[in-house]
This record gives structure tokens, C-alpha cells and sequence, in this order.
């Protein structure tokens, strides 16, 4: 990552500062801790192994500071984790985030996404260095109910199946702990906010029922790609829209800006479209791509999301980059030169959407 010149980015919030990235050998996570690595922060990482093959952490094979190998279902070993590292940031990515698979497995669901939240917070409550902590939630963390301008960060909490219902949970555990702990005069003062955006794409997603991995594993095999619900509509982002509201959240909160509480991240409102419409994007990029309906039976989803970020745009500054177009263009080059030849560009990527977003004069970019 040298050379990028990426380091005075969000006013300089990271360049030499010591942060965890929890769920690093994730797919958001390993994006996260790259473009920190090229803010210059301190970094370390505490995960389990990647559960992916290929996986998007082993392909960039960076060098942390630190890296624990640590379920966050482990209490002692997320404790004694922040104590060795002692860090000023802390991201928390890691969970188990996917729908179908919390229908399978509700407990181990539950267990990771709340407990192992309580865990972390309790790590933090005892680690005095320790002064901002984000939490990324979901957007399916809202009762379901027709919203036309998009669900607010007010709006009623709720969930139907156990991974929504376990992130809004641990909207609730957070909103405990800043109240409890963190917030009272003789408080350990840690800043703590909830992120909430869903439904990313980008290079080096592999993971199973998830629409994007679903095609690229078509193109590398049949050539069909099977969709379960083409209608339901979502808020597709690239994964670098989300985490650069992270980053602004954090470096609001280190700045000693009022920014805790719950923060809605997501793209513009043209693009939330429908899942075939998504892939009729991808068919402009690989057109032997074929697509077929499958009726089902199927868990129940969400049939529409969107979120309203007029707070994230108020009072952070943060506005979405890129749009539909350039998102699925990416994201598609990146599998096809990886496909073809084996290339990694996340981190063209990554400047990419930097230039972009100082083209359109982000505040976070200047």
C-alpha cells in the first residue's frame, strides 16, 4: 500500500494510531483493514481463520501489527486480546451475516452476534485505551413496514429471521453499554456508535447464498445463475461506500464530535434496484451469463430495504461515491481479471474511489 498517499485522508484521524479491525478474514473486514494499512494506522486483527476458498484476506497477504486468532464467542480470549494490543480504534465486523445460514443455525447465530458483541464491549469497558468503537449492524435490523422515503435511525427495531433479530439485538446491547458504562461522569469515556448498511458488493466476496459470489461461481462453472426472489429490491453499494461512513463516524467521534448512537450508510437512491435488475448489469460484463428463477421453497427475506442517510449527510458530511454503474463495473472487472489471469485489484480499487470521491469534493477525501 505505499505510495498511495491516502495517509492525511479523514483529516489524518488514523495515520499512526493503534486500531482493531474485528472479522479482518472476512469479506469487509479484509477491505477495511487494507484501506487502514493505507491510512498508515497501527493495525491488528482479531478473527477466526477465513472460511472461504479463495478467500479476499489471504489473497491481499498483508502484514499486521498483530493477529489473533480469536472466536469472539471466546470471552477470555477477546479480553486478553485488547489488553496486548491496547487499542485506540476498534472496529467490530465480526459475525456470522448470513440470513439463510442463521435458519440453520439460530444458536451459533445468536451466540457470535450478541454474545460475542457483549464480550468485545466488555474488553473495551476494561481497556483504558480503548476510545471509539463502532459496531456494524445491518439495514435489516428495522420492523419491517412500508417506508416510502426509507427507514431513519429512529425507526422501530425488529427483525424476522434470527440474523436480522441478532443485529437488532446487538443494537440494543450497544445502546445499553454506551448508557451504562460509557457515557456517566466516572465512566471509562469510550465513544461508542452502531453502523448500519447491507447488501455490499465488490471483489473477493465468495461467500455462500449471496448474490454476487452466486454469479461469478455461474461464470466459472455452468454459465446459469439461479435467482430466488428477482423482484426484492435492495441498496447494493460497493463495500467501500459503507466503510468509508465508518471511518467518518470514527474520526467524528475521536475528534470529540457528538456522533454516537445509530448511523445509517447507504448508496443513493439510484441505486437500490431489484436483484435482476443487478444482474442484468453483470451481463453487460459477461454476457454467456444465463439466468434461471428458482421458485423455491425458501426462507422468508426481506422484500424491500432502503435507508434514509440524511443524518450520516447532516452531520458527518458523508455522501455515497459511486453510484450503480461504476459499482457493478468494478466489481465485475475485478472477478473477470481474477478469473482470467489470477490479478488482484483491490487496491487499484481502492484509489479509484478515492479519486472519485475527490473529484465530487468529499469532505472525508480532502
Amino acid at each position: 500500500m505505499e505510495g498511495l498517499g491516502l495517509s492525511t485522508l479523514f483529516g489524518g484521524a488514523y495515520s499512526g494510531r493503534r486500531v482493531l479491525v474485528t472479522g479482518h478474514t472476512g469479506f469487509k473486514g479484509s477491505w477495511l483493514a487494507m484501506w487502514l494499512q493505507a491510512l498508515g494506522a497501527e493495525l491488528a486483527g482479531l478473527a477466526l481463520p477465513p472460511d472461504t476458498e479463495p478467500s479476499h484476506w489471504r489473497l491481499l497477504d498483508m502484514k499486521l501489527k498483530r493477529e489473533y486468532l480469536v472466536d469472539v464467542r471466546d470471552r477470555g480470549g477477546v479480553l486478553d486480546a485488547l489488553h496486548d494490543f491496547q487499542p485506540e480504534f476498534v472496529f467490530h465486523l465480526a459475525a456470522q451475516p448470513l440470513v439463510r445460514r442463521s435458519y440453520r443455525e439460530p444458536v451459533e447465530t445468536f451466540a457470535t452476534n450478541v454474545l460475542g458483541l457483549v464480550h468485545l464491549l466488555e474488553a473495551a469497558r476494561h481497556c483504558d485505551s480503548v476510545r471509539v468503537l463502532v459496531n456494524a449492524t445491518t439495514d435489516k435490523v428495522y420492523e419491517p413496514f412500508d417506508v416510502p422515503g426509507g427507514y431513519c435511525e429512529d425507526d422501530i427495531l425488529g427483525g424476522h429471521d434470527p440474523y436480522s433479530t441478532s443485529k437488532a439485538c446487538a443494537e440494543l446491547v450497544s445502546a445499553c453499554y454506551r448508557r451504562s458504562y460509557f457515557d456517566g461522569a466516572d465512566s471509562h469515556a469510550v465513544r461508542l456508535a452502531t453502523a448500519r448498511a447491507g447488501n455490499v458488493i465488490g471483489g473477493g466476496d465468495w461467500a455462500e447464498d449471496r448474490l454476487v459470489p452466486d454469479v461469478v461461481r455461474a461464470m466459472a462453472g455452468a454459465g446459469t445463475v439461479r435467482l430466488r426472489n428477482p423482484m426484492s429490491t435492495r441498496p447494493w453499494q460497493h463495500v467501500l461506500e459503507p466503510l468509508s461512513g465508518y471511518l467518518c463516524l470514527a474520526q467524528a467521534m475521536i475528534e470529540g464530535r457528538e456522533a454516537g448512537g445509530a448511523w445509517n450508510f447507504g448508496p443513493s437512491r439510484g441505486s437500490t434496484m431489484a436483484v435482476g435488475d443487478v444482474v442484468r448489469h453483470f451481463q453487460h460484463e459477461w454476457p454467456g451469463l444465463q439466468v434461471e428463477h428458482d421458485a423455491g421453497p425458501h426462507p422468508h427475506e426481506a422484500e424491500k430495504l432502503t435507508l434514509d442517510c440524511g443524518k450520516a449527510a447532516r452531520e458527518l458530511g458523508w455522501h455515497s461515491v459511486w453510484d450503480a454503474e461504476p459499482t457493478v463495473a468494478h466489481t465485475a472487472r475485478w472477478y473477470r481479471d481474477f478469473l482470467d489471469a489470477g490479478h488482484i485489484h483491490s487496491r487499484q480499487d481502492l484509489d479509484a474511489y478515492v479519486a472519485s470521491a475527490r473529484r465530487q469534493r468529499q469532505a472525508w477525501a480532502s
